[in-house]
């Protein structure tokens, strides 16, 4: 059983833009699902995408400019 949580949750649990949670949503990467009007994102599915992302060296949050 998914432990569901909300955008705003994962977005404080991930440290992603909203904007980016949502791509990344589209793309299949994390699972979700529309409950009424109100997205909800599967925990589990998150953590494994955080963690994914870590191990591949990808750095969370907007790149500096200069």
């Amino acid at each position: 059983m998914a432990d569901w949580i909300t955008t705003k949750e994962a977005v404080k649990l991930s440290g992603y833009h909203p904007a980016y949670l949502r791509q990344v949503i589209r793309s299949g990467k994390i699972k979700a699902q529309k409950f009424s009007e109100v997205w909800q994102i599967d925990r589990g599915s998150l953590l494994a995408f955080v963690k994914m992302m870590g191990k591949a060296g990808k750095k969370r949050g907007p790149k500096p400019r200069g």
